[in-house]
């Protein structure tokens, strides 16, 4: 459809001067849109700090010796000690006037700082040293041999005054320092001067209890959590504080939740305002208080104080602060015997309390001073509990992740849209841009709009009820003043509502028009009638083109392709119009004429490349019900066909045009399937890739395409409805930041198979199977569009994802798939403080694979806020993360990777200096965050090493761009596993806590730590990394799994290449292949299975993704840590 006509529908909006967005990272002034604020500019996460770091990226570059990785320790030996750089200054930003000086703590005779100080047993040491062995060394032997005379008594939280000479710490420098870590010299084995004793001075023996800053005395239990009380809602007064007095302000009221209209005469246009809140904290009402205030650092895990250096225990920081050392339970332990792990997983919140529903006949404005008077008060939710993210060690909690539940009232929560398919990474909206600037935290949307849903709701009807105004659909949040009018929840203005609307078709009753469906569904779909098509519907096409070269031959794709189209050909979603098509290429085009009455295809060669036409333009994409015997035909063929051929030239982007003329007349998908560089005609390209430049430490080059020839060719293809979808099948080169724009601005898909060959790598055979079966025989919609609006006063400046930006909020979406995600920036350009709640819409118009023209309507509401508390509270730190990779990955291809590996880090510090700063009023040593954000640094660390972002690492280029496509591209959930896989030890499988699906029973183990310390050796690992799996099987591993599970005798006769569980009629084998299943089922893509030894080469691929653990280029999680905390006290 047109822009013109769905302008005309779903109102207008200011059109790019420039073409499609680049989607940049900052809010960027495009000509002729004014985005964001004039008064207030947004704050941006990807701004780079200045000065410019001296070294690209995070880590130092210098020489290193070469470290074990944490996983390298002996079997039957836990780990004892962090490897870590010896020396602090890794850990220390110099001042721009000269190096760190080294001076001890302040005394309490010496003068004061500015800022709060560590005390000298509180510091946080710097991490051990590794002996030159290939193991780790003994410190705690080393301690004992240089003070033999001081027995150190580990206690937990502790202050006394120090004994002995002052600690030497590193301190940090005064002053504006750069944000980056200075470059240390080669790590040496022996300990450095500021790695001495004195610098971890344990408390004196027999020191008195006391207590620093709210801590918990040793040995004392911490209070009970307060059972959560079930609060009365009373529609007289609020259930937090005394009413509201005063008169009740001027101003839009808020979106509700439209209650039965009153029956009575028709009123005004005008409706009467709701009292505005006394306090619009509006957190603290749905969750109840910790046992803990909201500056107090919750250390539940610490036990008693021990005498003693402390033990080897696994899970253990050795040698670091006592607060750190907290064993994880042993495997297998019931919950029920696990409290202090109970309380280290908690989810982000726990879900609202039940409100009771108000008596029918009560409007919206009853409604307001209850939600709006909720305050914190005197409790403090969980998601603002303190956590010192330096003392806690388990934070993961036992299953996933869940997202956070924004803090409405029941009757609104549970109508809200579900967080899979709508997502804000605030789920408070601060008032007012300024607010959301001092908070330092992203504001942004994150979409899956076509997801296959299993209960959607479709509205067949020859009246679709809209805004007049702003176009809005009418939704759950709308209120209405009487029967006949209702309020727009995104402007406010006052619509009539139309006769046909008073009829509700599911109760069949009449006068009730809140109680109709679209009143009462979050999401829901229409069939739109005529007026939403200025042509008829467009029917499913097909065409598939392909590379036949030599190299493709050899691959073995083209047998694989066949025979899965072979097999899903009547699966295909369409109609009694659905057309197909085929295009093969080498150095020459070849077309296929499938028309009805042929005896058998033929094959049409066009040599002329730079001057593309088609022979017979109407007998080249046929009716697949008219001419099905011909394309099986055809297919059947294909493989014999060109297995001869020694072709090895690859005229892609002519092959391209030539299928874009085809496509022309009716739009449709094209799928391209490609095995080498093309490297002939119009789109030739050339390698770019330095291997020995892949483990590179510096900026990685040519992540941006060499080319603008296929972006143009995407922006031609998505004016006429045609999306292209990528399938690169290949072990060498092929310039994935150039060929990925066809699909990238056609609203298309890549999919990327490295070291594809039929025979070498059955698993990527497997799993090209699976994925072209999806790909062939999943829902799809033809010739959409999107537009997301939301309430008066916020605006959207940047999207990310697949399509064409056609207005400031329109995206062309000649394709739209079940599998595709999207991300929207947004800022807020006016104030919101007559607001109690915000509501954002997406709508997807599109023509079903049956020629149906239908609209679907997300919907998410959110309450607005007015303090920072209030904000954090409400952080969803999954969607944060989703967000900051897109950022950072359109920050890489038009700044560099440093600046965005740079900027990532800075989104930490910047957040949680926020946080300490300005919602703490009790400073405390320690890195702080809240406990919605306390897995924040660790996502960061964990994009940091990802594929996309990590240097120093060889990692292939197009391996890189592919991976920065899918953080881009991916839902949320599915982008979460590539950025932090979930690791489960799975050789003592059992029922207990076990799911039941589809009578299934579906074991539930436990999420492990990224760690090579859970890594035992008598265990079996699987780590889920989204588009990979990997079975780690130790070398002790539990010979009952070896022989019940994978079917051999011991661990030598394990095979090399396993990637398929074999099916045995034991227990132990139908929990774990329940187990791994379930997994897969959970992702519309499949996942490769590669069950490795300790002697694999995929072991190195498997230890990349252990993000705790130090490699030779990246911080350990706990170094990451006390990088962050040395930026912050700066």
């Amino acid at each position: 459809m047109s822009a013109a006509g769905f302008n005309a529908q779903n109102g207008t909006g200011q059109p790019y001067a420039n073409g499609p967005s680049q989607n940049p990272i900052g809010v960027q002034q495009l000509p002729g849109v004014n985005y964001g604020m004039t008064h207030q500019p947004a704050y941006n996460p990807m701004q780079a700090k200045a000065p410019a770091p001296t070294a690209p990226g995070l880590y130092p570059s210098g020489s290193y010796q070469h470290i074990p990785p944490a996983s390298s320790y002996l079997p039957g030996q836990a780990p004892t000690s962090y490897p870590a750089p010896l020396s602090q200054p890794q850990l220390t930003r110099p001042p721009p006037g000269g190096p760190v000086s080294h001076i001890p703590p302040q005394s309490a005779s010496s003068s004061p700082s500015p800022g709060p100080r560590l005390p000298p047993a509180q510091g946080t040491p710097p991490p051990p040293a590794v002996s030159s062995s290939g193991h780790y060394s003994n410190f705690q032997q080393q301690q004992q041999q240089q003070q033999p005379s001081v027995t150190p008594q580990w206690q937990y939280n502790l202050a006394p005054p120090p004994t002995g000479p002052s600690p030497s710490i590193n301190t940090p420098p005064r002053g504006p320092v750069p944000n980056h870590v200075s470059t240390p010299g080669p790590y040496s084995p022996a300990l450095s001067p500021s790695m001495s004793h004195n610098a971890m001075q344990p408390p004196r023996t027999g020191a008195p209890p006391t207590s620093l800053q709210g801590y918990n005395q040793p040995g004392t239990a911490p209070l009970p959590m307060n059972p959560a009380a079930s609060h009365q809602y009373h529609p007289s007064r609020a259930p937090y504080g005394p009413p509201p007095a005063g008169p009740p302000p001027t101003g839009p009221p808020p979106s509700m939740k439209p209650t039965a209209p009153a029956t009575g005469p028709l009123m005004s246009n005008a409706t009467p305002a709701p009292p505005k809140a006394a306090v619009t904290a509006m957190v603290g009402g749905c969750v109840p208080p910790s046992s803990n205030g909201p500056n107090h650092v919750d250390n539940k895990l610490a036990g008693p104080p021990q005498s003693g250096p402390p033990g080897r225990h696994l899970g253990h920081y050795p040698s670091l602060p006592p607060g750190y050392q907290h064993p994880s339970a042993p495997h297998g332990t019931p919950p029920s015997l696990q409290p202090g792990l109970a309380r280290a997983a908690q989810p982000y919140t726990q879900a609202p309390q039940p409100y009771q529903q108000p008596p029918p006949g009560l409007g919206p404005a009853h409604l307001s001073p209850s939600l709006a008077t909720m305050s914190l008060q005197s409790s403090t939710p969980e998601t603002l509990r303190v956590v010192n993210l330096l003392q806690e060690r388990n934070l993961l909690p036992a299953g996933q992740v869940t997202a956070p539940t924004p803090c409405l009232p029941q009757d609104l929560q549970k109508i809200n849209c579900n967080p899979e398919v709508f997502r804000c990474t605030l789920t408070s909206i601060p008032q007012n841009q300024s607010l959301l600037n001092k908070a330092k935290l992203p504001l942004g949307l994150l979409l899956h709009p076509f997801k296959d849903l299993s209960q959607l709701p479709v509205v067949t009807s020859s009246t679709i009820v809209r805004c007049r105004s702003c176009r809005t659909y009418i939704n759950p949040f709308v209120s209405f003043p009487d029967q006949r009018r209702w309020k727009c929840n995104l402007c406010y203005r006052v619509n009539d509502v139309p006769e046909e609307f008073m009829y509700n078709p599911v109760s069949r009753s009449y006068g009730e028009p809140h109680k109709r469906p679209e009143v009462q569904n979050a999401t829901i779909e229409f069939i739109a009638p005529s007026e939403y098509m200025l042509r008829p519907p467009q029917p499913a096409v097909y065409l598939f083109v392909l590379d036949v070269s030599h190299n493709a031959v050899e691959t073995g794709y083209l047998k694989v392709f066949c025979q899965s189209v072979l097999d899903n050909i009547n699966a295909l979603p369409g109609d009694s119009r659905t057309k197909i098509g085929f295009i093969t290429f080498d150095s020459t085009i070849h077309f296929y004429n499938l028309q009805e009455g042929l005896s058998q295809p033929q094959m049409l060669i066009v040599s002329d490349i730079e001057d593309i036409f088609l022979p017979t333009p109407d007998s080249l994409l046929v009716n697949l019900n008219e001419s099905k015997e011909l394309v099986q035909d055809l297919l059947k063929s294909l493989p014999t066909l060109f297995e001869k051929t020694m072709e090895t030239q690859s005229v892609l982007g002519s092959a391209l045009q030539a299928a874009f003329k085809l496509l022309l007349p009716t739009g449709g998908r094209m799928s391209v399937f490609q095995t080498q560089l093309p490297n002939l005609g119009v789109g030739a390209l050339q390698s770019r890739e330095d291997p020995n430049q892949r483990a590179s430490a510096k900026d990685i080059q040519h992540l941006s395409p060499a080319t603008d020839f296929y972006k143009k060719l995407a922006l031609d293809c998505s004016g006429q409805q045609v999306a292209v979808d990528l399938f690169l099948l290949s072990s060498q080169y092929c310039d994935l930041a150039s060929l990925g724009c066809i699909s990238r601005y056609s609203a298309g898909s890549v999919y990327y198979f490295p070291s594809y060959h039929h025979q070498h790598n059955p698993a990527q055979v497997e799993r090209f199977q699976k994925d072209l079966k999806r790909y062939l025989t999943r829902k799809i919609g033809f010739e959409a569009v999107m537009r997301i609006r939301c309430t008066k006063g916020l605006s959207i400046h940047t999207f990310h994802g697949n399509f064409f930006v056609r207005s400031t909020d329109l995206l062309s979406l000649p394709n739209v798939n079940p599998d595709a995600g999207f991300a929207v920036q947004m800022s807020i350009e006016e104030n919101l403080d007559d607001m109690q709640v915000v509501s954002f819409q997406a709508a997807l118009l599109y023509t079903s694979s049956k020629g149906e023209r239908r609209i679907r309507v997300h919907t998410l509401c959110l309450p607005v806020v007015h303090s920072l508390s209030d904000i954090f509270a409400g952080a969803d730190v999954q969607a944060i993360s989703g967000l900051l990779a897109c950022m950072a990955v359109d920050r890489s291809v038009t700044a560099s990777l440093s600046d965005a590996r740079d900027a990532m880090t800075n989104a930490a510090i910047d957040s949680l200096t926020s946080y300490r700063q300005s919602v703490l009023t009790i400073q405390q040593p320690g890195l702080l965050a809240p406990s919605c954000l306390r897995l924040f640094p660790l996502y960061i660390l964990a994009l940091l090493k990802q594929k996309a972002f990590r240097t120093g690492t060889s990692t292939r280029l197009d391996d890189r761009v592919f991976s920065m496509c899918q953080l881009k591209y991916q839902p949320l959930v599915y982008a979460m596993l590539m950025m932090h896989p979930a690791l489960y030890r799975v050789d003592d499988l059992t029922d207990e806590g076990a799911l039941s699906v589809n009578d299934r029973t579906i074991p539930q183990p436990r999420v492990l730590q990224l760690s090579g310390e859970k890594l035992s050796m008598e265990g079996a690992f699987l780590m889920d990394a989204g588009t990979v799996m990997y079975l780690l099987v130790r070398r002790n591993c539990n010979p009952v799994f070896l022989s019940q599970v994978l079917g051999v005798p011991n661990y030598a006769a394990v095979p090399d290449n396993l990637y398929l569980l074999p099916e045995l009629d034991t227990a132990e084998s139908q929990r774990t292949r329940a187990f791994v299943g379930w997994l897969r089922d959970q992702r519309p893509f499949f996942p490769t299975l590669h069950v490795i030894r300790e002697e694999s080469q995929l072991k190195v691929s498997f230890m990349q993704n252990m993000i705790e653990d130090r490699t030779e280029s990246a911080l350990s999680y706990y170094e990451f840590l006390l990088h962050l905390q040395k930026q912050i006290s700066n």
